[in-house]
């Protein structure tokens, strides 16, 4: 199902999304500088930062040569030319999304940023009313009923 003409052809997501997953980060940052809280044991740290980073690496590298490889864009104010179903689209409908709050986490945890981790779910909120909501939209009026019964076969995060 095509939109209609008149029809805007994106998602209409203004700020781009690694941009508010950052400035949590930087809100986090700052928090941090005015109200230090050192929580994390350095044991947790070492060992939770690493795999955070690899599974950010891993979802955001396979999730990106997935839209390459159906010639399609991952950028939210760009058309969608085909609907993304494999790879790691299999299991979630935001691997994208996933890899970046992995990312924000390896580096939240990494330098010990309480108040980043706090952030996060303001992020996580934020990216899902602000961004998710409005590319789910789109990709209901570009594709109809194959983005329905994907929708209903895979979870939106995890």
């Amino acid at each position: 199902m095509a939109a209609a003409p008149d029809a805007q052809d994106h998602a209409n997501v203004r700020i781009p999304p690694p941009l508010i997953f950052a400035s949590g980060l930087i809100a986090g940052l700052l928090l941090e500088k005015l109200l230090p809280v050192v929580l994390l044991p350095p044991a947790l740290v070492w060992v939770a930062a690493p795999i955070f980073l690899l599974l950010g690496v891993v979802l955001t590298a396979w999730s990106t040569f997935s839209f390459h490889r159906h010639r399609t864009t991952p950028i939210p104010i760009r058309p969608a030319s085909a609907l993304v179903v494999s790879g790691p689209y299999r299991f979630t409908r935001n691997p994208m999304y996933v890899g970046m709050a992995c990312f924000y986490l390896a580096f939240a945890l990494w330098f010990n940023i309480f108040w980043a981790l706090i952030a996060l779910c303001a992020v996580i909120a934020i990216i899902h009313v602000y961004v998710i909501g409005r590319e789910e939209r789109y990709l209901e009026r570009k594709f109809g009923e194959s983005y329905r019964e994907y929708r209903a076969r895979v979870r939106r995060w995890l």
